[in-house]
């Protein structure tokens, strides 16, 4: 059977999201992930069936395999454990509670346009990284 993949619903808009993607892609050695922007018709989708509300969605949401979806910090830490190495220290915060790590989630997510800018579209991936993603990139992009 073949595994599947975890999915990165991510701000396709956003300076930080973009990068944390860049950032995601450059260490999925096993190829784990797979990504659309939370505008694009896939990624509203996605939302949709997750049972989640595709309106106003803003925050990363990490869809798993066989166990569901995860949103927020927990999304953010779950991400980083699937590289292993010092990344498993990421583990450590998840000791804090959920009430205590997604405020702060919320503060940058809240002040990333400020800190980190915006595009006024959806990233278009290289060639090469192309496979990746799913669906159509730009969410004006007529299929």
């Amino acid at each position: 059977m073949k595994q599947q993949k975890q999915i990165i619903l991510f701000d396709g808009v956003c300076n930080l999201c973009n990068r944390l993607v860049q950032w995601v892609i450059k260490r999925d050695k096993n190829d784990t992930f797979r990504f659309a922007p939370l505008e694009s018709k896939i990624g509203q989708q996605l939302l949709q069936e997750q049972n989640l509300n595709p309106d106003g969605m803003d925050t990363i949401v990490l869809i798993q395999p066989f166990s569901g979806h995860t949103t927020k910090s927990t999304a953010v830490l779950k991400i980083g454990r699937a590289f292993g190495g010092i990344y498993r220290m990421l583990l450590l915060l998840q000791i804090l509670p959920k009430f205590l790590r997604d405020p702060i989630y919320d503060w940058v997510a809240k002040n990333r346009y400020k800190w980190y800018g915006k595009q006024d579209r959806c990233m278009i991936p290289t060639a090469e990284i192309q496979m990746k993603f799913l669906g159509e990139i730009n969410s004006d992009s007529e299929e």
